[in-house]
């Protein structure tokens, strides 16, 4: 992170230097009035009024456009230090989210990356580039009088201690009402995502009672949050204001003693709201400042955690050879392993049944397989490379994988079929949907590859959503398809659908591996991995362990015949 801001230090830059010409120019509104009142008005000169107007107007001008500037300058800092991070903050959540502990953690930083952005777009940091002016103006006005002159840096101090109470009073605030205002804000989203379960089950009243609670919280911390700063933003203000009286009646005072000038009396007033000016700003937008400063920390902090993948050498398509040597896994964020000493083989046109009871590791071996979880021990080849051999991207392509809970994406029906390519393979498209048997149940939508599709919230049925994900899964021709109890959501077509992609990839040498506790979706198995309380205790060819593991093999096998033999 601070590498991309150094490399946009330029414009910081920039824009500080013409902040320099614009607080400069901020000199413009004293000096004409010193003028007018002691020149002008003196010698009542229309000649000299007139002139100073017009350099006033064009002074103005060129202030008006420096200023517009450097917030343009720094907007695009803002948005440059954004985009030079997106991919990366983007790609660090993607693989963070893997982590179940601390799914949540990811979810906040592209947020935060926004929050920073935020307030390089607002005024608040051009009144911070502008603070450093403020004792420059403090000390001009002792030209007009040290009285004034003491008066004015006492303001000065006086606001910046109101500033740091305000930071040191209401930071803890802010940060709690942001907290809960996020718990509140993911507690929705899962009782969105489980809106049909929450209906079904008669959990609505409770769940938004539970809401309601949540969120009525947020909203106490936030406007007690909001109280505290605001209290602070109106004192400051007032406060300004009450100080540029008092400067004007302490300048009236010294007029009246035949000290000063009434036109000193009026810039020094002048001067000192201009000097005051930026502090209260600050403080008026200090939630920004310290909703990005937080972010900053935040942010920074998970990047550290997640440091950027390695580049890998590119290798070719590998064979469709599977072997794992001794492989033990432990889950990320867990201490105990789930998967221990498991050893697996399997060759080109094999497909392996991986059965066991829930909760028996399953579901962790397909992680380790697709390389999203990596071993604690032992070692995971594909093709005879080990998968970090692989970059993620070319693994993901080389493997097919339908997950137990299917996702899809809004896009169309090809994207979603294209893994949400920009440019589908039309080809590529239809035909995966041919081997999935999906191609004239996309065609009897509305719109067919066309048909767009909102997510998960789209009006498809689990069947026919699986039919999608696992034309998905077949999409660049894979070697290896990883299926993770597939048949879930399947009617008989749909099983039968399966079973026939498994046996069109076992007759192009390829392979497959499905987990799962059905006897229909081991029909195309040739061997069965049986795995109980993370360890495979039983491992050979299909009806080897079905004789040796089951008593009613026989009945199990009269259901896979008519499929598979």
């Amino acid at each position: 992170m601070r590498n991309v801001r150094n490399q946009g230090i330029a414009f910081l830059a920039l824009a500080f230097l013409f902040s320099i010409f614009v607080n400069l120019l901020m000199l413009t509104g004293p000096l004409f009035m010193l003028q007018v009142y002691d020149r002008v008005l003196g010698s009542r000169a229309v000649e000299t009024l007139t002139a100073l107007f017009l350099l006033v107007a064009l002074l103005y001008a060129l202030m008006a456009m420096l200023d517009y500037a450097r917030g343009r300058i720094v907007a695009r800092f803002g948005a440059r230090f954004q985009s030079q991070l997106d991919e990366r903050v983007f790609e660090a959540t993607m693989r963070r989210s893997l982590v179940p502990q601390v799914r949540s953690a990811p979810a906040t930083a592209l947020r935060d990356l926004e929050a920073i952005r935020t307030l390089c777009s607002s005024p608040v940091l051009l009144a911070v580039m502008d603070i450093p002016w403020t004792p420059v103006f403090l000390g001009a006005i002792f030209i007009f009088h040290p009285l004034l002159g003491w008066l004015a840096v006492a303001s000065g101090v006086l606001l910046v201690v109101i500033a740091l109470l305000n930071q040191a009073l209401t930071s803890r605030k802010v940060a709690e009402a942001q907290s809960a205002a996020a718990r509140a804000n993911a507690f929705s989203e899962h009782a969105r995502q489980a809106a049909e379960v929450v209906r079904s089950q008669g959990m609505q009243a409770d769940v938004t009672r539970r809401w309601l609670n949540q969120r009525t919280e947020a909203l106490r911390q936030s406007i007690s949050a909001s109280d505290w700063t605001g209290s602070f933003t109106s004192l400051t203000k007032s406060l300004r204001l009450f100080l540029q009286s008092a400067m004007l009646a302490l300048g009236a005072w010294l007029v009246l003693q035949n000290e000063m000038t009434p036109g000193a009396m009026i810039a020094g007033s002048i001067l000192l709201g201009r000097a005051l000016a930026p502090v209260e700003q600050a403080v008026g937008q200090w939630s920004l400042v310290e909703r990005a400063r937080t972010a900053w920390n935040s942010l920074n902090r998970f990047l550290d955690q997640t440091p950027p993948e390695e580049q890998r050498i590119r290798l070719p398509i590998p064979k469709s050879q599977l072997e794992a040597k001794s492989l033990t896994v432990i889950p990320p964020g867990a201490t105990a392993p789930t998967l221990r000493n498991v050893n697996l083989k399997l060759e080109p046109g094999k497909a392996l049944g991986v059965i066991g009871k829930s909760g028996s590791g399953k579901t962790t071996l397909a992680k380790a397989l697709l390389g999203l979880w990596r071993p604690a021990a032992g070692e995971i080849r594909l093709g005879g490379a080990t998968l970090d051999q692989y970059d993620p991207n070319d693994l993901g392509s080389h493997i097919g994988y339908l997950p137990q809970q299917v996702t899809l994406f809004n896009g169309t029906v090809a994207e979603n079929i294209a893994r949400m390519s920009e440019n589908p393979d039309s080809e590529a498209v239809v035909a995966a949907a041919k081997k999935a048997k999906a191609h004239e149940l996309i065609l009897s939508l509305e719109k067919g590859y066309g048909t767009f599709l909102e997510g998960n919230d789209s009006q498809l049925s689990g069947g026919q959503k699986q039919r999608i994900a696992l034309a998905r899964a077949l999409y660049g021709d894979p070697v290896l398809l990883i299926l993770d109890e597939p048949n879930s959501a399947l009617d008989a077509d749909g099983t039968e659908a399966l079973n026939a992609a498994v046996r069109g990839l076992k007759e192009a040498g390829k392979a497959a591996i499905i987990m799962t506790h059905r006897p229909q979706a081991i029909s195309e198995c040739d061997d069965l991995a049986v795995v109980e309380k993370g360890q495979v205790v039983r491992f050979g060819s299909r009806d080897e362990v079905l004789n040796a593991m089951v008593q009613n093999a026989g009945a199990i096998k009269r259901k896979l015949s008519p499929v598979g033999e």
